[in-house]
């Protein structure tokens, strides 16, 4: 279908000849009587948010576009937007839960809200179910799911179009009777049946832009009503047996988000069972914290409607450099955990404009300046990252920094200036005393570009950064262990858990550690670690951990292990299953296929079995036991 939104609107020196004539890569060396650079300090006791990802949508049937496109297409599509090494390394996939005739679980009204409801199968869901595995193997590790509006026989309107309430809400009356149990059921069907399909849905939501009504799919709860029905969806979703949660209240912008957190936190109920606080950007930016309560905050849609312009700086509110500056805004002012842009791919038809950050024109696929914004932060800053002080004396930069799980830290820097601009950065508190700062340029003429590595000193490095750039520089050393660029030991650590069954689940655990080599050569040592996450009648999930303990990198890695049972793999993620009886291999992917000494890599399967005491314990890397 198409999606048609209503319009928004958003809102040298001398010595540069100096500097342009140093330039090397992206990285300067000056002279003695060269100007003196400017200050920065990266501190890593000072500690903000935890930050989620980044990532967009593929709602309105964008999806189906890429899953109907020629394999070409499919593949530069998924490249751009989810490789961590040649694209923008997204972790996060946002769903729409579809209300229309022929596209939801849900198309006749029961005879009553208490009446038994006759649910259809997903199907491919207009491309997301499909869109979201594609997603998952690229390490995407968090997929959440809105709804626009609920099915139209629940609403005050009996339409899926123009507004209207869940029935039962408080002002909210109908013939038909209370709805919000109803709804409430619909909602956590979706989630199960995207985790019958080995996809965790991490959180669902129940409104869009609630304050709006439309000639789409909408839907109008005030600031009270949405409170109450979260008071209703809250306890079904708890005692589903999914692990999904409660998200709210993805709304227009930051003022009206402000209205729907304070309605939130001021219920008991709701605030006890709504896990994540979500806005989009439209109406307000997000350029100050939202009073949560402690719970997260997440921008989940945000784009410009003009003409296409895939351009890096020319001065629009579409540019590449525009939306770093909005990125950075919304990650150290707003204190977000997540940014998402409206959607990941777009094409003409669907109005022309920007609202994706790249666009597919029949065989040709266009990425934008936006998609490289997002891509010097989304590559680096891996999901679990926490954000650390980040100060300069320049004032023609915006600099963040953020310390990884892996121990790497990221600093991204935007340079407004017409002129290069050279930076000598300290790092206290990061523990990172010598080591190397590995760059990665996005202008007018680089895509997340990887420049010279600069030599990190005493504690400290010095880097410019051209005119109207942004660039990354990942931080190793003495507390860094990982590899500079993102891959799934870092980016996928929490990838996709299935959660199949609302019946109870347990937990085993087994851990062995190598007491030779996984790689040729003196120094390798790996660790496997393997998790019964989720089990019920007849299946399983499982997740596991290959980490390089020693000296040597593993690559690629080939996890070999035998199951002391009938246990068979229907489906895996972040690795490539063959099984044979009860002997079982799992290879790395192309993107995860390199584990650094001192980082990991996470990888997990579905299965079916009867016996569901028996664990594997015994596994080998490479041909390698690593069975301790």
């Amino acid at each position: 279908m198409t999606f048609i939104p209503l319009s928004r609107a958003l809102r040298a020196p001398l010595a540069v000849t100096t500097v342009l004539a140093l330039t090397v890569a992206g990285v300067y060396a000056f002279p003695d009587n060269a100007f003196a650079a400017s200050s920065a300090t990266i501190n890593g006791a000072t500690t903000y948010q935890t930050i989620n990802g980044f990532g967009a949508s593929e709602a309105f049937g964008e999806a189906a576009t890429v899953m109907d496109a020629p394999a070409s297409v499919q593949t530069q599509t998924l490249s751009d937007l989810y490789s961590p090494t040649t694209g923008a390394g997204l972790t996060i996939l946002r769903n729409e839960i579809p209300s229309e005739a022929g596209e939801t679980i849900e198309p006749n009204a029961p005879s009553s809200p208490s009446a038994a409801p006759v649910y259809t199968a997903l199907g491919n869901d207009n491309g997301q179910e499909w869109f979201a595995k594609q997603a998952q193997s690229y390490g995407v590790n968090q997929i959440f799911a809105d709804a626009w509006s609920a099915p139209a026989f629940m609403k005050t309107n009996d339409s899926v179009d123009n507004g209207g309430a869940v029935c039962g809400a408080p002002s909210a009356t109908c013939s038909s009777g209370d709805w919000r149990q109803a709804y409430a059921n619909y909602l956590v069907q979706y989630a199960k049946d995207y985790a019958a399909d080995g996809i965790n849905l991490d959180y669902i939501g129940f409104e869009n832009e609630a304050n709006l009504s439309t000639d789409y799919a909408s839907m109008q709860m005030s600031p009270a009503q949405t409170a109450n029905f979260a008071d209703v969806l809250g306890p079904t979703l708890a005692s589903s047996g999914l692990s999904t949660q409660l998200e709210c209240c993805a709304a227009e912008g930051w003022d009206y988000a402000a209205q729907y957190t304070s309605a939130i936190t001021s219920d008991p109920v709701a605030d006890s069972y709504v896990k994540l606080i979500t806005s989009h950007g439209y109406t307000e930016a997000p350029t100050t914290p939202l009073a949560t309560g402690g719970q997260p905050t997440w921008e989940t849609e945000w784009s410009t409607f003009d003409s296409f312009d895939p351009a890096w700086d020319d001065n629009t509110d579409a540019s590449g450099f525009t939306w770093a500056k909005n990125i950075y805004t919304g990650l150290t002012s707003a204190n977000l955990s997540a940014f998402l842009y409206w959607w990941g791919s777009t094409t003409p038809s669907e109005n022309g404009d920007n609202e994706g950050l790249l666009e597919i024109n029949g065989s040709t696929v266009t990425p934008t300046g936006r998609l490289w914004a997002f891509a010097n932060y989304s590559r680096y800053i891996h999901p679990g990252a926490v954000r650390i002080g980040a100060s300069t004396s320049d004032g023609n930069v915006d600099l963040s920094a953020f310390k990884n799980p892996d121990g790497s830290i990221a600093v991204v820097a935007l340079n407004s200036d017409t002129a290069a601009d050279t930076l000598s950065y300290s790092l206290p508190g990061t523990g990172v005393t010598t080591g190397s700062a590995a760059a990665y340029l996005t202008n007018a003429s680089n895509d997340a570009a990887a420049q010279s590595p600069i030599a990190v000193a005493a504690g400290g490095f010095t880097a410019t950064i051209p005119a109207r750039s942004l660039e990354t520089f990942v931080i190793t050393g003495s507390a860094g262990t990982s590899s500079p660029t993102a891959t799934p030991s870092t980016t996928a650590s929490a990838t996709a858990s299935p959660t199949t069954s609302p019946s109870a689940t347990a937990s085993a655990t087994a851990t062995a550690t190598a007491t030779s080599s996984p790689t040729s050569g003196s120094g390798a040592a790996c660790t496997v670690t393997y998790t019964t996450s989720s089990q019920w009648t007849g299946g399983f999930v499982a997740n596991l951990t290959i980490a390089d303990t020693g000296s040597q990198p593993i690559n690629p890695w080939d996890l070999t292990f035998t199951f002391p049972g009938d246990q068979k793999i229907t489906d895996a993620w972040n690795a490539q299953p063959s099984q044979s009886g009860e002997n079982v291999s799992l290879t790395s992917e192309s993107y995860n296929a390199d584990i650094s000494p001192g980082s990991n890599t996470s990888l997990g399967f579905q299965g079916t079995w009867t016996n569901s005491d028996a664990t594997p314990t015994s596994f080998s890397v490479n041909g390698v036991a690593c069975a301790g």
